[in-house]
């Protein structure tokens, strides 16, 4: 595989938002880089299957349908490059996984031990 050409993939991220409070959704940690649709919906799904004892009733009702039949029509759209959405409501927090396909793009090589030129241009700035 040429490392230097855009790759095909998923940009997979988990968004919770406290409807209580009426804020915009947030990103906390949870993002994930998937070369494959398989890949990225099975991301999901251990996310799902973890976290699924600790969800009040309705919410594990709406996770357990998306395991058993959401996730066929989730690897579906996926395969088609279409992005995909998955949205569980626990208590008051709505919890949402998307999936979307991207180009991923090398900015640099991770395995040269030597840095591209550009790095020794940088100079950072003087602190006050």
């Amino acid at each position: 595989m040429d490392t230097h050409k855009p790759r095909r993939g998923y940009w997979c991220e988990c968004w919770t938002q406290d409807l209580t409070e009426h804020e915009q959704p947030a990103c906390h940690q949870a993002s994930f880089d998937a070369y494959s649709a398989p890949q990225a919906d099975r991301w999901v799904a251990v996310a799902l299957r973890t976290i699924s004892p600790a969800l009040d009733p309705d919410a594990s009702d709406q996770a357990w349908a998306w395991l058993y039949q959401g996730r066929v029509a989730t690897r579906h759209a996926l395969l088609r490059s279409e992005p995909s959405t998955v949205t569980v409501t626990h208590n008051r927090t709505r919890i949402t996984w998307t999936i979307r396909p991207v180009l991923f793009l090398p900015l640099a090589h991770r395995q040269r031990a030597e840095l591209p030129a550009c790095a020794h241009v940088f100079k950072p700035h003087p602190t006050d």
